[in-house]
């Protein structure tokens, strides 16, 4: 554990005041309070129930990515292969469009790709023994690299109106929910309940914490994260899934730099880089005030380059955030 701000347990109630403010989702809510804030200061647009509601379809689909993401990472693992396994997965999407598929062949198609390219990371892993970083650093230039073999310069469009319609259309109209954030929040559930609720999450801490001393008690640390990493291509194909139907088509640049916005979805949200700590709540958190920044600045026309600056820093902030207060608490 990186720093006594992030608990390794966080099921654990802190005793103190002091406990309390210092915990990391105390410190994401005030910031998402003033992200909030800020935002409804430089445009009177930004709290329109219609403006936030498709200001949801910029962050949904890297939402439902970053889910399985945080668990893995807790158990000391990454998969920088997630928008690779995207594009693959919605070109697998659109070559099942063209053959005429119908609708539920064409929603099942972008998640057995996934699980097929993260069954594949999972072997390379835990079977073989190559690192995670390097693996899917490679499967990142495979999986993109096959897409843009079959597209070369081409896209896919034509898609039927009953899957674009899942992507473009509101599952309620009021308040008007989008089929992906409605997604999202459930996952959001049942990830939260199965890391903090049960046994399973228990193990998940345990391995992050001391993968050795887990293998000794028992747990089996290989079989767990080959099924994250399986985990983690399923939703990133349900993701491409609902990313292809929100526009539309089938390009080999789809989804290009997302693993970093999702990866710094995570460590915002307080999982540790070092495995061990995070919750699924800090996660969410920092989900609503990356895609609320992002949506604000937007509003007001700052150039993306820029945002992407702002996201970079906040990477580097939320890494160093903790090294240093662990630095400071120790000299006290």
């Amino acid at each position: 554990m990186n720093a006594p701000i992030r608990q390794a347990i966080p099921d654990a109630a802190p005793r103190r005041l002091s406990d309390w403010l210092l915990r990391w989702e105390t410190i994401l809510v005030l910031l998402l309070i003033l992200v909030i804030i800020g935002n409804t200061a430089i445009s009177p647009y930004f709290l329109d129930i219609y403006n936030l509601s498709d200001a949801t379809y910029n962050f949904s689909e890297k939402a439902i990515v970053a889910l399985p993401m945080a668990l893995l990472i807790i158990t000391r693992e990454i998969d920088l292969s997630v928008a690779a396994i995207m594009a693959l997965a919605s070109l697998g999407t659109g070559l099942a469009a063209e053959a005429g598929a119908p609708l539920w062949a064409l929603l099942l198609v972008g998640p057995v790709v996934g699980v097929l390219c993260g069954a594949f990371n999972g072997v390379l892993v835990t079977m073989v023994g190559l690192p995670s970083i390097v693996v899917t650093i490679g499967t990142m230039s495979l999986y993109r690299g096959l897409a843009q073999v079959v597209l070369g310069d081409q896209v896919i469009k034509g898609y039927p109106k009953d899957y674009t319609a899942i992507g473009q259309n509101y599952l309620v109209s009021w308040p008007p929910l989008p089929y992906s954030f409605v997604i999202f929040l459930v996952l959001a559930v049942v990830f939260g309940i199965v890391l903090h609720k049960t046994a399973f999450g228990r193990k998940l801490y345990a391995i992050g914490n001391n993968p050795m001393a887990s293998r000794f008690s028992g747990i089996p640390v290989d079989r767990i994260r080959f099924l994250l990493f399986v985990a983690t291509g399923l939703l990133a194909g349900l993701a491409a899934t609902l990313l292809t139907a929100r526009i539309g088509s089938t390009r080999p640049n789809i989804a290009l730099g997302w693993e970093l916005e999702i990866i710094t979805m995570v460590i915002l949200g307080g999982v540790s880089i070092a495995g061990g700590s995070g919750t699924i709540p800090g996660v969410v958190l920092a989900i609503f005030i990356l895609g609320l920044i992002t949506f604000g600045l937007s509003l007001v026309n700052v150039p993306g380059i820029v945002i992407s600056v702002i996201l970079g820093c906040l990477l580097i902030a939320a890494i160093a955030a903790p090294i240093l207060a662990h630095r400071l608490l120790g000299r006290r």
